[in-house]
Parts: C-alpha cells; sequence; structure tokens
C-alpha cells in the first residue's frame, strides 16, 4: 500500500489509507485505532511520518486525541442542514438517507406565553399549541424541538400522531404554505435535563436554533426553539464574492 519510490510523500499516502479505512467504517466512530508502533510496522514508516499523517487527520476532524487512551476515530455529524433552504427536520434526516422519528414529551394549548404570543403576533391572552419532542434519525437522539403555533394551526396538527408529524407536510395538505423564515443560531450548553434527554452529558455544547417562519400573507406561523447535539448536527454555508 505504500510505495517509498511513489512520487508522493510516504505521510500522505499513510494518510490516504487511513482515510480510506475511516471512510470504509474498518474503523468505526469512537474506536480506538491501532497503536503507533503498530502501524509503524504495518506500514514500514518511521514514527515522524506516521505522526505526520495521524496530525493531518486530527486537524480534518477525522481523528481525535485522548489523553491517557490513544486516538479515536471521531464520530461525525449524522445531519447538516443548509442556510437559506426552510426545511422541516424530518426532511433533512430522510435527504440523508437516515429515519426520522420523534418522542412526544407534552403538547398543549397554552395562554399567558407572553414572549411567544409576541414573537407570533398573537392578540394578549390568545392561547398558543405548544408542541414539545425529541427528534431522532436512526433512533439516535439528536435535537429537543419547542415548538409553537397559533390556536387555528394547532387544531390541525393536534389531530395526528405527534410522535410522527411531519409538521410542514400536514400544513400543506390543509393549504397551508411557509414563504419565509427567520433563523437564529448561538452555541449553548446542556442542562442536566436536556442532557439526559439527548444521551449526553451536562454542560456538553449544544446547537440552539431559534426559527420564526412567516406565510404568503408575512403573518408569523410558527416559532420553534430546536437544541441540536453538536457532535451530531451542523450547518453547512455556502460563501460566494
Amino acid at each position: 500500500m505504500i510505495d517509498a519510490n511513489k512520487n508522493v510523500a510516504l505521510y500522505l499516502q499513510v494518510k490516504d489509507v487511513l482515510v480510506k479505512r475511516i471512510q470504509e467504517k474498518v474503523w468505526k466512530a469512537n474506536a480506538l485505532i491501532p497503536t503507533e508502533q503498530e502501524l509503524m510496522q504495518e506500514f514500514d514508516v518511521s514514527r515522524t511520518t506516521l505522526r505526520q499523517a495521524i496530525s493531518i487527520l486530527v486537524q480534518d476532524g477525522l481523528l481525535e486525541k485522548k489523553q491517557g487512551r490513544g486516538t479515536i476515530v471521531k464520530p461525525q455529524p449524522l445531519i447538516g442542514g443548509s442556510l437559506g433552504k426552510l426545511k422541516g427536520l424530518a426532511e433533512e434526516v430522510t435527504e440523508r438517507g437516515l429515519t426520522p422519528n420523534s418522542k412526544l414529551l407534552r403538547a398543549n394549548f397554552k395562554k399567558n406565553l407572553y414572549y411567544e404570543t409576541s414573537m407570533l403576533q398573537l392578540a394578549e391572552g390568545e392561547e398558543v399549541f405548544v408542541i414539545e419532542r425529541i427528534r431522532f434519525a436512526d433512533e439516535v437522539p439528536i435535537a429537543i424541538e419547542r415548538s409553537c403555533w397559533p390556536m387555528h394551526i394547532g387544531k390541525i396538527i393536534e389531530k395526528h400522531d405527534l410522535n410522527s408529524a411531519k409538521f410542514y407536510e400536514i400544513l400543506e395538505e390543509n393549504e397551508i404554505f411557509l414563504k419565509r423564515a427567520k433563523e437564529k443560531i448561538c452555541a449553548i450548553n446542556a442542562t442536566i435535563y436536556e442532557a439526559d434527554l439527548l444521551g449526553i452529558r451536562g454542560g456538553e455544547a449544544l446547537l440552539e436554533m431559534t426559527r420564526l417562519s412567516f406565510g404568503f400573507d408575512d403573518k408569523p406561523l410558527e416559532f420553534t426553539v430546536t437544541k441540536y447535539r453538536s457532535d451530531k448536527y451542523h450547518y453547512d454555508i455556502d460563501l460566494y464574492r
């Protein structure tokens, strides 16, 4: 696999072999890779050459050094969203060839939610339909979602199984269409409660996405706050100049 006579640096040849093993899942996520001594013997290269190859993969986010353990294959985000496209999480999960699912925590109509009422531009005292769910991709918990809807939309959505409901599809089936949305993304730390729901440690980083979606009359129809595991979700952004 490694050819000293090839017109490619040895450490780059080693790096390419390691990348292939990760991509083909010979080494699975969170698994320890072989020791330096084992890899040096396998590739017949020096420690310096091997460390150059591994260093590149650490910088590229494919490997991660763990104090006292060794080097592991770094888990990659399962799901990627694209800024500029208005999609539901179920659509994003499906596009990755994974199966979306949800676990309903609670759903009810609530009064006196002053901030949510303000965001949805509702009259004071008007009820808001609040749905809280854990979102999954292939049975892996990736996010906690809290969505708020005006009462007339809530009465439509509540008729469905909220463990599997795809809200945007339900709206479109009822001739309600979203035109645009505003989103804010920030980094937060998981509370003990949130960490327990997501299967992570308290204090771990989450991506919090706040979305306000509008209909074609430019009136707000959805106010949703979703907290994503940062190891399972990322955003892709295309920049042009």
